[in-house]
């Protein structure tokens, strides 16, 4: 088993990452090795599999919070458009900012185990990565590896899912997260409301007593809420 603490779960380590070849992403060094099998199995289909974003620190998931609790980057309906935050109560605007993003401490980039991947050969260099829906879908550059994944998970032995496949009314779907399931289960079993409470309260965080107040609710809709088989 991984080793398990409040540091790892939360991303205020850095201890468990090791830096994939070839990329600046950093990820968990026990995944890298099936992460790199991947990678060649991939080549071998005519795909380049390369990591956009891996690792995320919990000061950085609370930075990017902050921004769109403040105004300071948009926040997006569920259609990908910039919404008025002025309008919204402060329960309506957590439940608008954790649609598109994750809570800090509750981000499974924290683990080291979930990162979002494209496919670095269907386009040109300069090509300007969006991380949309619209680019994994069909006539999108990375459909045709995007489809290719989808086979290789209809496999129950294959180790990397989608958790945020299908749209179960919490998170929006995200085609290009990918998640490594021998050490994303681990650290998710661990993940509770209280541990965010923990986490959260002594932090200066916008919108903070709205998400205390109403932990038990957000953590069942946006963190627990996931596909974790072919099936969910």
């Amino acid at each position: 088993m991984s080793e398990i603490s409040i540091e790892i779960i939360t991303g205020q380590t850095q201890r468990h990452l090791a830096r994939l070849p070839g990329e600046a992403q950093q990820l968990h060094s026990e995944m890298l090795p099936s992460l790199m099998a991947l990678q060649q199995r991939a080549a071998q289909c005519g795909f380049t599999l390369a990591v956009a974003s891996g690792f995320r620190s919990f000061d950085r998931q609370l930075a990017i919070w902050n921004a769109k609790a403040r105004g300071e980057r948009p926040v997006l309906d569920y259609d990908g458009n910039p919404l008025n935050v002025e309008k919204m109560s402060p329960l309506e605007l957590v439940h608008a900012i954790m649609r598109w993003s994750a809570l800090p401490g509750a981000s499974r980039h924290h683990w080291g185990s979930d990162f979002d991947v494209w496919d670095r050969a269907a386009v040109a260099e300069d090509y300007q990565l969006q991380l949309v829906p619209e680019e994994y879908q069909d006539g999108g550059p990375f459909a045709p590896m995007s489809r290719w994944l989808d086979e290789q998970m209809q496999d129950e032995r294959f180790e990397f899912f989608r958790p945020y496949r299908l749209d179960r009314g919490g998170i929006a779907p995200e085609p290009w997260h990918l998640s490594y399931r021998p050490l994303a289960r681990q650290f998710d079993s661990v993940l509770t409301p209280a541990l965010l409470v923990k986490v959260l309260t002594p932090v200066e965080m916008a919108l903070k007593e709205t998400v205390l107040d109403n932990i038990d609710f957000l953590f069942e809709r946006y963190i627990q809420n996931i596909c974790d088989s072919v099936e969910s």
